[in-house]
């Protein structure tokens, strides 16, 4: 299976940029599965409905989110009605949504998808581990489901680290959003999963993590709060990972970083 991930779409220009491209790279990278995040589509903070379906109609099969889940209180009512946007799995229970999804693909193979909540620096959630643990015990990688994709959404590097070794074996890829920087580290585990701290942003580079500069760089010098943080409005860059993987083991045979347009140097897949 051909699976992309886009990370955190920021504000207008990463969600303009990922519905423009996604549809030719779906065709020119064959691709069978595209996951993106996009807890910060919706001008930098939470993801509306009707961005969500604009996505989903560009070629998206599932939208992740994270710490700004319901800062569009008008998601909350949506998101039962719609199963392939999916929030970390380790709210409480009772919290609208869900946490994963199973995508049938058009030749009847079948992909997890898992969105959890690091703790580190973070809102005090449920163990995601244990999140992740309860999900995967109801499934077989290779058996149940050809593979499966977890984004872990987490401030520190090493609770995403932890993750990826704890699911080396168990999962097609482990793959962190919520930084907005691309990372250099991704390989594949010795079990065989993909990993990468942290996927980057879909958004204008030419800011603080997808915001502009301005505001962003006075709280920091003033250490007071200032105007409300805005989405940079410069080209966007997308980034991301590609992963291929065995049918019949659901592992990683090889992954690549996508970037592409704006700020940051291009690289494609070369698979």
């Amino acid at each position: 299976m051909r699976i992309l991930f886009l990370g955190d779409i920021v504000g207008r220009t990463g969600r303009d940029a990922v519905i423009a491209h996604l549809p030719e790279l779906r065709r020119t990278l064959r691709l069978d599965l595209v996951v993106v995040n996009g807890e910060n589509a919706s001008h930098g903070f939470g993801l509306s409905p009707s961005i969500a379906r604009d996505l989903l109609e560009a070629g998206a099969d599932v939208i992740t989110l994270g710490n700004h889940s319901w800062d569009r209180k008008d998601l909350i009512g949506h998101i039962d009605q719609e199963p392939r946007i999916i929030r970390p799995a380790n709210y409480p229970p009772g919290t609208p949504g869900q946490g994963s999804v199973v995508v049938t693909l058009v030749d009847g193979r079948r992909a997890l998808v898992v969105n959890v909540m690091g703790r580190q620096f973070m809102e005090a959630l449920d163990d995601p581990f244990r999140a992740v643990a309860d999900i995967l015990s109801r499934h077989r990688l290779g058996v149940t489901v050809q593979a499966a994709v977890v984004d872990i959404h987490a401030e520190a590097s090493s609770e995403k680290w932890a993750m990826g070794h704890v699911l080396d074996g168990r999962v097609s890829l482990v793959i962190g959003t919520h930084t907005h920087t691309p990372t250099a580290d991704h390989r594949i585990l010795s079990g065989g999963t993909a990993f990468q701290t942290d996927a980057g942003m879909c958004g204008d580079y030419d800011s603080v993590i997808g915001m502009g500069k301005e505001a962003a760089i006075a709280r920091f010098l003033r250490r007071m709060p200032g105007e409300r943080l805005q989405p940079a409005e410069g080209e966007a860059s997308l980034a991301g990972m590609m992963v291929e993987t065995d049918d019949a083991t659901g592992l990683a045979r090889r992954m690549a970083p996508l970037r592409v347009g704006g700020k940051l140097a291009p690289t494609t897949p070369d698979f």
